[in-house]
């Protein structure tokens, strides 16, 4: 609980003020609105929506969705707080409400609604910012927040249907090593006990088993403490320049995931690009952000390098053709886009086309990876059962 300032207006239009105790502003405002009083500002307190959140605690659903409402409302004609004040009473998530209710009070004060929501960068990103900037420059802003949805919408389509293809494996992936350590910690030992019981030797395949079954039983705490190693070192490598260098890389290159990685990053690159040019933003600009936004760091530097080529009088295509990094054919028609003076055009058509091919590639893969998981998680755990038959097969047939 914490103690909460507000200021807002009453039905009669007067303006009216206090105090109150709250877990989160999200929670004085729906009370306030309860009394009938038009919340204008609310400060101070311990926000708990906010404590203790991993990342923004926005989805992205959520975001889109504010967005595409956000700009209906501007086209119909209705004042930018007045669209503000009605989007934050109906948020239902608490910590997206008291970031709008932030940023209302800031446009209230006087700052433009990109300066309000550069404010929360783990929400507004640097792309959906500039954007915003140029709208109100340009006085689009319900065109440039219509745009943002769409783009918003359609990423947040493609991650959705690459995160479903993916679910499948790795849970298969989960189930073989947890079914693996529980056979190797508890139900083999009991055969092993039985086959020391009978004496003789044991198959190759079966003996590899109980070898197996052992170390684990001794070491188990060290394995899962070494694959908890493993990771971290991963994650923290991932977060150096060089590291982060090396494993994009990878990602590029490895078969199947590799060109599905390249074919996202590019998609979003055109895309993010081909908004913010159609969108009133200076190109160069445009390519600092699509840089980071690219997803990739082999990818981002190439943009970024095409962008000091460029600064310095060149083309487009011709420094990304350069890299390597990119096909001839995105560069061909960045180009023309370029000659024609429709380059935003003709990197949404690229955009497009990689979206497609994407779906195409992911579609294929998750048909392709479920019976090659199935087949892999039979043979392995079948595997096992097999090897601790094997000595009880031996004894019936000496016994026959």
């Amino acid at each position: 609980m914490g103690e909460f300032q507000w200021t807002g207006t009453n039905r009669q239009g007067r303006t009216v003020n206090g105090t109150m105790d709250a877990k989160s502003r999200g929670e004085v405002q729906e009370s306030l609105e309860g009394r009938g009083i038009t919340v204008v500002n609310i400060k101070g307190g311990f926000d708990m929506a906010s404590f203790g959140v991993i990342g923004s605690g926005v989805k992205a659903k959520e975001l889109s969705t504010f967005t595409r409402q956000f700009s209906v409302m501007i086209n119909a004609g209705l004042p930018l707080v007045g669209c503000l004040q009605i989007l934050s009473r109906q948020q239902e998530n608490k910590i997206f409400k008291v970031m709008i209710l932030d940023v209302t009070s800031s446009v209230e004060k006087g700052s433009t609604l990109s300066e309000a929501l550069g404010k929360h960068k783990k929400v507004f990103s640097e792309l959906f910012v500039n954007m915003v900037a140029a709208g109100e420059q340009g006085g689009i802003l319900d065109t440039i927040l219509a745009r943002l949805a769409d783009y918003l919408e359609e990423s947040a389509a493609l991650n959705s249907k690459i995160k479903s293809a993916m679910m499948y494996p790795v849970i298969v992936l989960v189930v073989v090593f947890v079914a693996t350590l529980a056979m190797l910690l508890f139900v083999i030992p009991i055969f092993q006990k039985m086959f020391e019981d009978m004496g003789g030797e044991l198959p190759a395949m079966t003996q590899a088993v109980v070898d197996m079954s052992e170390f684990v039983q001794h070491y188990v705490v060290f394995i899962l403490l070494g694959i908890g190693g493993i990771i971290f070192a991963f994650k923290t490598y991932y977060k150096t320049k060089s590291g982060e260098k090396v494993i994009d890389t990878i990602k590029l290159s490895v078969p199947v995931f590799g060109p599905i990685n390249r074919k996202m990053s590019i998609a979003r690159f055109t895309r993010t690009l081909g908004t913010l040019i159609s969108s009133g933003v200076a190109i160069l600009d445009g390519l600092s952000i699509t840089a980071k936004t690219a997803g990739n760091r082999v990818i981002s530097d190439a943009i970024l390098d095409a962008r000091v080529s460029i600064s310095g009088g060149e083309n487009i295509a011709g420094p990304l053709e350069a890299s390597g990094v990119f096909p001839t054919m995105v560069t061909q028609m960045i180009a023309v886009g370029e000659e024609t003076g429709g380059l935003d055009e003709m990197l949404v058509k690229v955009a497009d086309f990689y979206d497609e091919e994407v779906n195409i590639l992911v579609d294929g893969m998750a048909s392709t990876i479920e019976p090659i998981m199935i087949v892999f998680l039979g043979g392995f755990v079948g595997g096992l059962v097999v090897a601790m038959y094997l000595p009880i097969f031996d004894m019936i047939q000496q016994v026959g």
